[in-house]
């Protein structure tokens, strides 16, 4: 199944990188990256380009808040499953989505 994961920003050149890397490092290969950025002003926009994996897609332009983002993100997707993933979060362990896939697959 094919996983889609939305991540929104806004300057956040602090915490993206390890975010972006670790979905990156994911070991489930059908992955979509969804980055909605809110026009950001600092170097978060660079950041996520060095990062991003092959299946990305990348907007930034003005929202009207993180819910808006959001949607926009969930328009953008084309995944079987959706998921979000803050832009100061990560995934502890690079199998995350790997046994979320087995789990939707099994039941």
């Amino acid at each position: 199944m094919k996983i889609s994961i939305i991540t929104v920003t806004y300057n956040s050149e602090k915490y993206v990188k390890h975010c972006m890397q670790s979905v990156k490092e994911q070991t489930h290969n059908d992955i979509q990256h969804v980055v909605i950025d809110n026009n950001s002003t600092d170097s978060t926009l660079k950041i996520v380009d060095k990062f991003k994996i092959d299946d990305s897609i990348i907007i930034s332009e003005n929202d009207d808040g993180i819910y808006d983002a959001m949607n926009k993100g969930i328009e953008h997707s084309s995944g079987d499953i959706i998921g979000f993933l803050n832009s100061d979060d990560f995934y502890a362990d690079q199998k995350v989505l790997q046994v979320v896939n087995e789990i939707f697959t099994d039941n």
